[in-house]
């Protein structure tokens, strides 16, 4: 699913787009500036070198080919809910 974009008007987001979310769906809105001033994140010096460290293991899994299809991990994901 692609982000979805709101304006204020009057105090207010109003959304303005066509959306296959669920009725009742709850969407955490999070202004684009304050995206951008935390370079697209808000980890920690430790929670990034873990990602990093995370994300090196990653390539050597891949490197080996030690992979799985993105979808079989997304639907996994999902069962756990």
């Amino acid at each position: 699913m692609q982000p979805l974009k709101a304006q204020v008007r009057n105090g207010r987001l109003v959304l303005d787009e066509p959306t296959d979310l669920p009725e009742g769906e709850i969407v955490e809105l999070v202004p684009l500036n304050d995206i951008l001033a935390m370079e697209g994140d808000d980890l920690d010096d430790e929670e990034r070198a873990e990602l990093n460290r995370d994300l090196e293991a990653s390539f050597v899994e891949e490197e080996a080919g030690q992979l799985i299809d993105a979808a079989d991990a997304i639907a996994a994901l999902r069962n756990t809910r």
